[in-house]
């Protein structure tokens, strides 16, 4: 009960010198608002950027890639000694073929593992858009239109046509909306196409896609994968590549090492087909914490500056109260709990102007590939943002409070 009535009168002392000093309390409050609110907003502002560029990797990427890697063929004689130049007779890429060996037994495999999702084979053809007497470069992926939909949402791209149609047309052909821009046709037009192997071969239009990459759309088309083969003078079972997404795409690293030796083929992930993209956007992560958590560490010194001012001005009074009884704990208190009682002030304050910004430049709209300005809102990232500027204020209230803690009232009695 002792204890109790000790606590009650500690808040009431933290609140009193809160109450009294309303001018550093606003300061103090409102430097952790605005720590807050820029920790919270430059933290979903970098959640959105990573999430943005991650949908634009995934629309062309999967989670991982097995191909037959090209390899330069090895020294005749290799010298030991480093002064020495290896020979090398008539260097060439081994092996010719980049095909899969029996690529239907590999896709039952890899669809065997539990983390996979979806597996699907590709064969990826360069091509020429023939549009009257010029050529258009540019790429068609032969694949399994349904499961290809489940890996990259083709479908939610679709602006005209139908994608199963591609199914139905034995020629058929999905268009990028760059490409029929180009060509100046539409769903339901012919066009013809002519593979880097110099077969040409007329296609019907069966849709038009748009994604959010125009570089994507001026040169990508989807083709069925026996068009493919035939446009690569091949068989049946030619097929280049073998698509995989996994559960959760972050470990696709982990996943590529073993499935390149459950295969025997070179296994892929998408970071490292993509390392100059996540490089960037670990280095934008990086700089733009270290900026909002410099920022929410200033609000920290700012509550430690007016705290220790509050110690400086109420000397006395701590001295007063220690002569009365009361302990350093009871002192380390009161000013801990002062300094909570402005951090959660600013907290609240911070929670909600991070919720208009947040939403404000959501609202902003960018144009082009970018559309709206790509910023989230985490749950996660608010919560994180609040527990972090209570740490840190209850720190900037514990080292000052600590001093008067120490505080000897003889020697200020004497004073």
């Amino acid at each position: 009960m002792r204890d109790q009535y000790k606590h009650n009168i500690d808040t009431d002392i933290s609140i009193t010198y809160i109450v009294t000093s309303k001018r550093l309390t606003l300061i103090a409050s409102l430097g952790v608002t605005i720590g807050i609110a820029i920790f919270i907003f430059m933290n979903c502002m970098t959640a959105g950027f990573t999430q943005k560029s991650n949908a634009m990797i995934f629309n062309n990427t999967p989670h991982i890639r097995v191909y037959e890697e090209d390899q330069i063929s090895k020294p005749l004689f290799k010298n030991n000694d480093t002064n020495m130049l290896n020979l090398i007779s008539n260097p060439k890429i081994v092996p010719r073929s980049n095909r899969i060996i029996d690529p239907e037994r590999i896709v039952a495999l890899l669809k065997s593992q539990p983390e996979v999702t979806v597996v699907t084979p590709q064969i990826a053809v360069n091509i020429f858009y023939n549009s009257g007497m010029s050529l258009i470069t540019g790429n068609a992926s032969g694949v399994g239109i349904m499961e290809a939909d489940q890996m990259f949402a083709i479908r939610s791209t679709m602006v005209e046509g139908k994608m199963e149609d591609l199914e139905v047309f034995p020629n058929g052909i999905l268009l990028g909306v760059g490409v029929a821009s180009k060509m100046n046709v539409k769903t339901g037009d012919n066009i013809s196409i002519t593979s880097s192997r110099n077969i040409t071969k007329v296609m019907k239009v069966a849709g038009l896609f748009k994604t959010k990459n125009s570089l994507t759309d001026k040169m990508k088309s989807y083709i069925s994968i026996h068009s493919a083969q035939q446009l690569m003078r091949e068989g049946a079972s030619y097929v280049t590549d073998i698509n995989v997404d996994v559960v959760d795409f972050n470990k696709a690293a982990d996943y590529s090492t073993r499935f390149s030796a459950l295969t025997g083929y070179k296994a892929e992930d998408w970071k490292a087909a993509n390392e100059t993209l996540v490089s960037a956007a670990n280095m934008r992560s990086v700089l733009v914490s270290a900026i909002s958590l410099s920022i929410l560490l200033v609000a920290g010194f700012g509550i430690y500056n007016i705290l220790n001012m509050t110690i400086s001005q109420k000397i006395n009074d701590i001295a007063i109260l220690k002569a009365m009884g009361f302990q350093s704990s009871d002192v380390i208190r009161i000013f801990v709990l002062q300094g909570a009682l402005i951090g959660l002030m600013g907290i609240l304050a911070g929670l909600l102007l991070a919720i208009l910004l947040v939403f404000l430049t959501s609202r902003i709209y960018l144009g082009g590939d970018i559309g709206y300005f790509p910023i989230v809102f985490d749950t996660y990232i608010f919560i994180k943002g609040s527990l972090f500027g209570l740490f840190i204020t209850l720190l900037a209230g514990y080292l000052p409070a600590r001093k008067a803690a120490n505080v000897d009232p003889v020697s200020i009695f004497r004073k």
